[in-house]
């Protein structure tokens, strides 16, 4: 799988209603998928895509991000966003980071310049799956070291808008669960830079 075009320094802000529209794929379409998903490393794998999310609605697309203790990823606005989990609707410190498999986000999302409108900030070729990376685990990229957490990262109506009801359905589905075709949640445990293309290992 071919990794996405890399720019020197952060790519022109790009909204969601700037995007080109494709067709969504069907369950069928989706499922014919499942084998290269599984192909993804267990470990060693790649950070694939660094992506900024500067207001609702828009995403850069970095070449090298600050991953950082309070803030997250330097820039983004889960700070500000707010979370319904908390208590006074502050932001998740579980939830700082939105992690997916990038071929998961290739099949859904198809064409490259789409994958960012999955919203999440991290794309890595690794296998996020229950199995190989439980809540807990850590993993190191470039400088940083970042720690799944046990909070479920589901799609919503966004998701459904942009990849189909089909989407939804297939990375929410037993199976879909099971690999978290939708993500995982992670937490900074140890600041530092990210750069798309850095080596990423589990280390606890």
């Amino acid at each position: 799988m071919d990794a996405p075009a890399r720019t020197s320094t952060a790519a022109a802000t790009t909204t969601m209603t700037a995007t080109p529209a494709a067709r969504h794929l069907t369950r069928e379409e989706l499922e014919a998928g499942l084998d290269e998903i599984r192909r993804s490393p267990k470990d060693g794998g790649t950070v694939e895509l660094i992506v900024r999310r500067p207001a609702v609605g828009e995403r850069e697309v970095l070449e090298e991000a600050t991953l950082d203790l309070e803030q997250g990823l330097v820039g983004d606005t889960w700070s500000v966003r707010g979370s319904s989990k908390t208590a006074d609707g502050s932001a998740h410190p579980e939830m700082q980071l939105n992690v997916m498999n990038v071929r998961a986000v290739a099949l859904v999302a198809q064409a490259r310049e789409r994958w960012p409108l999955a919203g999440d900030q991290l794309y890595l070729d690794l296998d996020l799956g229950e199995e190989n990376l439980p809540a807990g685990t850590r993993l190191a990229l470039g400088e940083a070291v970042i720690e799944v957490t046990p909070m479920p990262h589901t799609g919503c109506a966004k998701f459904v808008s942009r990849f189909g009801l089909d989407a939804m359905k297939f990375v929410n589905s037993p199976i879909g669960r099971e690999l978290h075709l939708r993500g995982i949640n992670c937490r900074v445990v140890a600041p530092g830079v990210v750069r798309a293309g850095d080596r990423v290992s589990k280390i606890a």
